[in-house]
């Protein structure tokens, strides 16, 4: 079985769990989210579902999108103030820079924020369920556009 069918069958399997009516455009949505590289907006999202679902709506998208999110299954960035970014709900703590020219975002992992998260919930008796490390700069794409 091809990694595509695979993964097509895992978000189907997924939302099946969910308790919810499964359909071909909300598993076709989840999958896209699922297998992206990147971060994805609503309209992007809307672009790549009507390659395969000409008739789907940009509201069937809203409307997916914000159940994913109460479901657990994506994540919801606002990285400015009008641009919301989703990617599915990653296996592991990890934190974003996100360049302010081109909008590029760029993943990775921080150790400290382990650390960081388990002194400052002992020192104030918190339970920290989650951090979020937000950087912005330049991308060596656009830093090296400015030095020319």
């Amino acid at each position: 079985m091809s990694g595509k069918a695979k993964q097509y069958r895992s978000s189907r399997q997924i939302l099946n769990k969910s308790d919810r009516r499964v359909t071909g455009q909300r598993t076709l949505l989840l999958d896209l989210i699922r297998k992206s590289d990147t971060h994805l907006d609503a309209d992007r999202l809307y672009d790549e579902a009507r390659k395969r679902y000409p008739r789907i709506s940009l509201s069937t998208v809203y409307r997916n999108l914000q159940l994913f999110k109460k479901l657990g299954l994506i994540a919801e960035h606002h990285f400015s103030e009008d641009h919301h970014l989703y990617e599915a709900k990653p296996s592991a703590e990890h934190q974003h820079l996100s360049c302010i020219k081109c909008g590029k975002i760029i993943e990775f992992e921080c150790p400290l924020s382990r650390d960081f998260k388990y002194k400052i919930g002992k020192q104030y008796d918190f339970d920290i369920t989650g951090v979020e490390v937000y950087m912005t700069g330049l991308c060596s794409n656009c830093r090296d556009k400015t030095d020319d």
